[in-house]
C-alpha cells in the first residue's frame, strides 16, 4: 500500500471507526506526501520535531489547505451582501490556533487572562461542583427511568450535556440557545471538517454547502453576542474580552469573534469525544472497570491512555511550511500543507510498547493527544476536570454496563473524531452516596 493509498483509506468514512491499520501503513514513511500535496507526519519523533519548528506555520493567511472542492461544477452558497461583508470583516484576524508568533502569543495571553493562572487561577477549580452536579444529575435521570429503561446513549445523554453547559457558563453563551448552535456545529463538523474523498461527491458538496451556511450563522450569532456585551457588560469571557484593558491592549473585533468560536466549539466538542471514548474503551476492556473502581487514583492516568489510543483531535489542517524542511529522508517544500497526525503518532511502536493495547498504568505516557509546542491544548485543564468527573461517576454508579453495538456509528469528521452515538445497556444505576 502506497502512502497515498493508506492516507486515502484512513480518511474514508467507512474506516472512521478504525483508521489505525492504515496509519500503521502510512507510518512506514513517517513523513510522506499524500493527496493534494499534503505532507502527513505520522512518526512520533518527527511530529514532535515539527511541532516545535518555527519554519512550520499555523497562520491560515499564509496558506489555506481547506479549499473548496476542485470541481468546476461546484458553486459556493449564495450570500446576501451584508453577510459577505460580515464574513470578510471577521475573517481578517484568525484565532490563535490559526496564527503564528507574535500574534499567537499575544492572543493566547489575552484569552488566558480570563481562563487560568496567573490572572484567573480559580476559574477551572471553581467548575468542579458544577461538573459533579451535572454528571450526577444525568445519572439520576437515568436512575429515575428504571426499571422501564436500562439503556442510554452515552453521547447524547451523558457525554455532551456536561461540557456544553460548562463552556456556556464560562463563555457567557446562553444555554437556552443550545439546540440552535448544536445544529450549526454538527453541520460545520460534517461539511467543513470532512477532508476525505467523500467530500467530492454530490452528497459531500451538499454537506459542505450546509456546513458553510452553518459557519456563517454561528459567526453571526457570536458577533451578536459580542455586540450585546459591548453595550451591556455581563458575565463570561466574551464580555471580558470585549472590555479587556490588559497590558496587551484590546483584541480586534474579528479576533474576539474567532477566538470565541475556537474556545466555544473546541471547549465542548473534543471533550464529548474523550468522555465517549473513555466509556467505549473501558467496555471493550471489561477487566479495567473493576481495576479502576477499586483504584480510583488510576482514573486520571487511564484517561490519558484513552486519549493516546483515541485522540479526540486526530490532526488539525492549518499548518504549512515556510521554507523547505528536510526531515526523515523527506523534503517538505515551502508552502506545502502539513498534517501533524496525532492519532498516528500516538501509536508509534518506536515510542510506545504494545501501542494498540489499553494500559491504564502505562508508564512514561508522553502522548501527543493534547497537541505539542505553542499550540498545545488551551483548554486541557478544564477538559481533564470534566472527563475525570464524568468517567469516575460512570465507573462508580453504572452497574454491569454493556455495549449494544461495536463499533458504534462515528461522526463524519476525521479531525474531531468521535462516536455519533454510543448505546449501552446496564443492570442499574447506583444512587449517589
Amino acid at each position: 500500500m502506497t502512502p497515498e493509498e493508506a492516507f486515502d483509506a484512513a480518511m474514508r468514512y467507512e474506516n472512521r471507526a478504525n483508521p489505525y491499520p492504515f496509519f500503521d501503513e502510512l507510518r512506514k514513511t513517517p513523513v510522506a506526501r499524500v493527496a493534494n500535496g499534503v505532507y502527513a507526519v505520522t512518526g512520533y519523533d518527527e511530529l514532535i520535531t515539527l511541532a516545535h519548528d518555527p519554519r512550520v506555520s499555523s497562520d491560515t493567511r499564509k496558506v489555506r489547505p481547506l479549499a473548496p472542492p476542485n470541481d468546476p461544477e461546484y458553486q459556493a452558497p449564495n450570500l446576501d451582501e451584508s453577510l459577505v461583508e460580515m464574513m470578510d470583516a471577521y475573517d481578517r484576524d484568525p484565532s490563535f490556533i490559526a496564527s503564528d508568533p507574535p500574534d499567537h502569543d499575544r492572543a493566547r495571553r489575552q484569552c488566558m487572562r480570563f481562563f487560568g493562572p496567573p490572572h484567573s487561577p480559580n476559574l477551572i477549580p471553581s467548575q468542579e461542583p458544577l461538573c459533579q452536579q451535572i454528571v450526577n444529575g444525568l445519572l439520576d435521570r437515568a436512575l429515575d427511568k428504571a426499571p422501564h429503561k436500562t439503556r442510554i446513549d452515552v453521547v447524547d445523554e451523558f457525554a455532551y450535556p456536561l461540557p456544553v453547559n460548562v463552556i456556556c457558563r464560562i463563555m457567557g453563551v446562553p444555554i437556552e440557545d443550545e439546540p440552535q448552535f448544536h445544529a450549526w456545529i454538527v453541520d460545520i463538523m460534517a461539511g467543513i471538517f470532512d477532508l476525505g474523498p467523500e467530500i467530492e461527491t454530490e452528497e459531500g458538496h451538499g454537506r459542505q454547502e450546509k456546513g458553510q451556511a452553518a459557519n456563517i450563522a454561528l459567526t453571526k450569532y457570536i458577533v451578536e453576542l459580542a455586540e450585546k456585551a459591548a453595550k451591556t457588560p455581563g458575565p463570561g469571557m466574551i464580555s471580558q474580552l470585549v472590555h479587556d484593558d490588559g497590558p496587551d491592549g484590546r483584541m480586534s473585533a474579528s479576533e474576539i469573534v474567532n477566538n470565541t468560536i475556537l474556545l466555544f466549539v473546541a471547549g465542548h466538542d473534543s471533550t464529548v469525544n474523550l468522555i465517549s471514548h473513555c466509556v467505549l474503551t473501558a467496555l471493550r476492556n471489561p477487566w479495567s472497570i473493576e481495576l479502576l473502581r477499586s483504584r480510583p487514583e488510576l482514573v486520571p492516568g487511564a484517561i490519558e491512555e484513552v486519549l493516546r489510543l483515541q485522540s479526540s483531535v486526530q490532526f488539525f489542517p492549518t499548518r504549512s511550511a515556510l521554507a523547505d524542511i528536510e526531515i526523515a529522508g523527506t523534503t517538505i517544500p515551502r508552502g506545502a500543507p502539513i498534517y501533524l497526525m496525532y492519532g498516528a503518532a500516538n501509536r508509534d511502536p518506536r515510542r510506545f510498547a504494545n501501542p494498540n493495547e489499553f494500559d491504564p498504568q502505562r508508564p512514561d505516557n508522553e502522548h501527543v493527544g493534547w497537541g505539542r509546542g505553542i499550540h498545545v491544548c488551551f483548554g486541557g485543564p478544564l477538559a481533564r476536570l470534566e472527563v475525570n468527573t464524568a468517567f469516575d461517576a460512570f465507573l462508580r454508579r453504572v452497574e454491569n454496563p454493556r455495549l449494544v453495538e461495536d463499533p458504534p456509528p462515528y461522526r463524519i469528521s476525521q479531525v474531531f473524531r468521535g462516536p455519533r452515538h454510543l448505546l449501552i445497556d446496564y443492570d442499574r444505576i447506583q444512587p449517589e452516596a
